[in-house]
């Protein structure tokens, strides 16, 4: 009796261990499984993105307790741009307890009112009674045999107007488009999805490049994929023999605006049909005859250019789609006429010869006594460029342009970004010359870096939310958002030596305070 009453005793003990270890195992899960909240605004959430897994520390206010913050919804082209598919909403909903891209651009910094227009500062003056037609938009040159154009039509002369011609129109001194344009994300889209009617390859530089027509007269450039996203430039590369790469265009133009610079024409991502939309609808002969089908069955074409254009260096489809970036043209020349400046630090372009700057630590102070950089925002305005350029790794800026009609007092056009983002393994403290040299700097820009810098938005985090609104993304491999960060403190620490050397007021020119420069 006493033996079966302790096997009874032991059977219901292990039976209750059992219990507690099975009852343990759930609460874990269901642990697992519940969303975390509290999380500020803007930081990830523990679950996993497109562009990897990142883990998030709550951030806790002075009682322990995670902090909850609100943001009102930002108007801006990541939040409505129509292009994107219904899952990278989703996606972008499931990473972010709210926004990183709108929380930084509802910032202070990036709320400033826009400076005043007076006579002069914008690019074009518009009769706003005059109707689009094809007479005023001089595009007769670019119907083609067969092509159907589209005239847009409204009540208004101005709803005549397509994007592109708005966007056109909207140029002004100080910017190419406001930080808060409605027509950026229209222009986004159609560049994604406006039907090609005619494609021809555009003339001079060193690697090929494609002119694309819409319906709406508008063009953009086209550049094809040539490598994928996790190559790297070899180090033995010359930077004058490097590839341009299409999605460093892209990513050119969203980090551009999230630095504030707005300096670079609108560039989106696109699958192009080689067959449909380049090899049957050009008028382009020689173009044409690049075209082949490879032993892959694969539809191919080189072109004709200085580099690269060669049936060792063919584009191919799969088996005749190819992904490419479309950039938004600026004015004809013949209506807005660009200057072409040499950059004081360019490269030699040389195998073995160095540049003047490379061997002069003080190279600086002659550029400072030398037009255009004597007087205005010109130098600040370069030293803007350098910290973009560095940031993506582009040492090929040899180059810049700026509208002639508004003289030295206007912004640089930062074109051509193909070069950027080769190396995510190596940094290029070469390319930060001019900041080494001169030590100065907008108050603006140096404001914003040291915000992108800060844990709350973290550049590599809004790069990777803002480009994953494109059609091709994701378009950067993430060793090169992780670079970003990296980067940007290189550059903060070079500041901080040339503050701490130079003085405050010596080094960050307040530039809010030279809105009204005089006009040359």
């Amino acid at each position: 009796m006493l033996r079966r009453v302790q096997t009874l005793v032991q059977r219901r003990f292990k039976a209750l261990v059992l219990a507690l270890l099975v009852l343990t195992f759930v609460m874990h899960l269901l642990l697992d499984l519940t969303p975390i909240v509290g999380y500020v605004v803007g930081d990830n959430c523990p679950c996993p993105s497109r562009g990897g897994s990142r883990e998030q520390t709550p951030v806790r206010s002075s009682k322990g307790r995670p902090k909850a913050q609100v943001l009102r919804a930002l108007q801006d082209f990541s939040g409505s741009n129509g292009s994107r598919q219904k899952g990278s909403r989703e996606g972008a909903s499931r990473r972010y307890h709210g926004s990183k891209l709108a929380a930084l651009f509802q910032h202070s910094l990036y709320q400033g009112p826009p400076p005043p227009l007076g006579e002069g500062d914008r690019l074009f003056v518009v009769n706003p009674k005059e109707r689009f037609n094809l007479k005023t938009s001089g595009s007769e040159e670019w119907v083609s045999a067969g092509a159907q154009f589209v005239l847009p039509t409204g009540d208004a002369a101005s709803d005549t107007y397509p994007t592109w011609l708005k966007f056109h129109i909207g140029i002004n001194r100080h910017e190419l488009y406001p930080r808060q344009d409605p027509l950026t994300p229209v222009l986004l889209k159609e560049l994604a999805t406006e039907k090609i009617l005619g494609s021809v390859q555009k003339q001079g530089g060193t690697q090929l490049k494609l002119v694309m027509t819409f319906p709406n007269y508008g063009q953009a450039l086209f550049k094809p994929m040539k490598q994928t996203r996790d190559q790297e430039t070899p180090a033995d590369f010359f930077y004058f023999s490097d590839f341009e790469r299409h999605n460093a265009e892209i990513a050119a133009f969203h980090l551009d605006r999230i630095l504030d610079f707005r300096r670079i024409p609108p560039v989106a991502g696109r699958l192009v049909n080689m067959t449909m939309e380049i090899r049957d609808i050009t008028t382009d002969r020689r173009l044409a005859k690049t075209f082949y089908i490879s032993p892959a069955n694969n539809v191919c074409f080189y072109g004709e250019c200085s580099y690269y254009c060669s049936t060792e260096h063919a584009l191919c489809g799969q088996p005749d789609l190819i992904e490419g970036s479309m950039a938004a043209f600026l004015p004809d020349d013949s209506l807005a006429k660009r200057r072409s400046w040499r950059s004081p630090w360019r490269r030699s372009y040389h195998k073995s010869r160095k540049a003047e700057w490379e061997e002069d630590p003080k190279y600086c102070e002659r550029v400072k006594k030398t037009p255009p950089y004597d007087s205005g925002t010109r130098l600040l305005d370069l030293i803007d460029m350098t910290i973009l350029d560095f940031l993506m790794g582009n040492l090929d800026r040899h180059h810049y342009e700026t509208f002639e009609k508004f003289g030295n007092n206007t912004f640089l056009l930062h074109l051509d970004n193909g070069r950027g983002f080769g190396r995510y393994s190596h940094d290029e403290l070469s390319i930060l010359a001019p900041v080494q040299q001169c030590c100065r700097i907008k108050k603006s820009t140096y404001l914003r870096l040291q915000l992108l810098a800060s844990e709350p938005y973290r550049l590599s985090d809004v790069m990777r939310e803002s480009l994953s609104f494109d059609q091709l993304t994701p378009l950067l491999a993430e060793p090169h958002l992780v670079a970003l960060d990296r980067r940007l403190r290189t550059v903060l620490r070079i500041l901080r030596d040339c503050v701490h050397k130079e003085g405050y007021d010596a080094v960050v020119e307040n530039d809010t305070q030279r809105r009204n420069v005089q006009k040359s």
